[in-house]
């Protein structure tokens, strides 16, 4: 008992230590990012992808998924460069794993 007591201080410091995950839509920041960002969201090309799933079909979802969030970051970089912002992710575009 008096063994695991200095054991579980230490797991809680290191874990307490870790990197916190990072979060792109953290680092908006400005009301113009989070503009762009709903702007993209609820465009008609993006709901455009709602008459094309079939929750049925894994790999449909899983397609719909990847091809909606290319089309979010396009949109959403677009917006951005038309308002003068500068881009996330520098040269390319960020793609989430």
């Amino acid at each position: 008992m008096i063994r695991a007591l200095p054991l579980a201080l230490l797991a809680a410091t290191l874990l307490g230590c870790a990197p916190k995950p990072v979060d792109p839509a953290a680092a908006e920041i400005t009301a113009e990012h989070q503009a762009c960002r709903a702007e993209a969201r609820g465009s008609p090309q993006n709901r455009a992808f709602d008459a094309q799933s079939n929750p049925m079909n894994p790999w449909n979802v899983y397609r719909i998924g990847i091809e909606r969030q290319d089309l979010e970051t396009r949109l959403y970089r677009d917006c951005l460069r038309a308002r003068g912002l500068t881009l996330p992710g520098g040269v390319e575009a960020q793609k989430p794993r």
